[in-house]
């Protein structure tokens, strides 16, 4: 766990079979030209994290905020800061981020795994361990193409808060959701029941059953949040979806959704 988390992350209460909701709108979709006052008010309708989407130009093509920006923002903002950074060199970044106010700092195991395989890669440990020192909760987010037992050796290990499995590619917001990553979803929350799992890209009132049978907590929206006319029943559909696939639903119901969904075997070939 995080060394002296200005935030604690959810846990579940023993009535769900996950730990509790969050929904995090993206800030990519927001109006940056007043940000802090867009922020306030996604909070107050009801989001309880913000993801702030880090991109640098070179891990994927798009270039968006940093650190000072984020600083900035957390002066006029106090929610939990859920920082995804799609970034080429993420432990370069690790204590600016600390000290700009990032709550959970979420990396790509693409770019710090020497190789993508079920093997518990010690410069992954590491970045894990320097993240939590800092005083951050770490995540680890997968591309669509990654295979997701590459995460499983740092989840069993308590190296890792949370597993970011994405349902787009990452670079661009408003992307069409890939229902295939859910199968990721599935295989995590039937081993890791006590696991953090966030979903993000295309995540929609029409797309969100689909992650909550899943098995995520954690949900990432943006333009169909802020977007919407309605911004709080946009929220309160998609908290509504998670609450409900979350009660009562055994590690077996995991298993029979990814029949449903016609799921194949995964592979850790790439």
């Amino acid at each position: 766990m995080a060394v002296n988390p200005r935030r604690a992350l959810p846990a579940g209460d023993g009535s769900y079979n996950r730990p509790c909701t969050r929904i995090s709108p993206s800030i990519l979709s927001s109006d940056f030209a007043c940000l802090a006052e867009d922020c306030n008010s996604i909070v107050r309708e009801g989001a309880d994290w913000l993801h702030v989407d880090v991109m640098d130009g070179h891990f994927v093509s798009n270039i968006t905020i940093g650190a000072p920006v984020l600083k900035s923002l957390c002066q006029h903002v106090d929610c939990f800061m859920d920082c995804h950074l799609m970034v080429t060199n993420p432990e370069q970044w690790v204590q600016e981020f600390a000290d700009a106010g990032a709550d959970m700092f979420t990396f790509h195991l693409e770019v710090v795994a020497p190789e993508l395989n079920s093997v518990r890669h010690q410069a992954v440990v590491h970045m894990c361990q320097k993240i939590r020192q800092a005083g951050m909760h770490a995540g680890i987010a997968l591309r669509p193409s990654t295979a997701v037992e590459c995460v499983f050796p740092y989840v069993e290990a308590g190296d890792v808060d949370m597993v970011l499995p994405l349902s787009v590619e990452p670079g661009f917001g408003g992307q069409k959701f890939q229902p295939a990553v859910m199968s990721k979803v599935c295989a995590l929350r039937g081993r890791f029941s006590h696991l953090n799992i966030e979903v993000d890209g295309g995540i929609s009132p029409a797309t969100i059953d689909q992650a909550a049978q899943a098995g995520a907590n954690i949900i990432v929206s943006g333009s169909a949040v802020f977007g919407s006319s309605d911004r709080a029943g946009v929220m309160r559909k998609l908290r509504e979806a998670v609450d409900k696939a979350a009660f009562g639903t055994s590690a077996a119901s995991f298993d029979h959704f990814n029949d449903q969904q016609g799921a194949q075997p995964m592979s850790l070939a790439f």
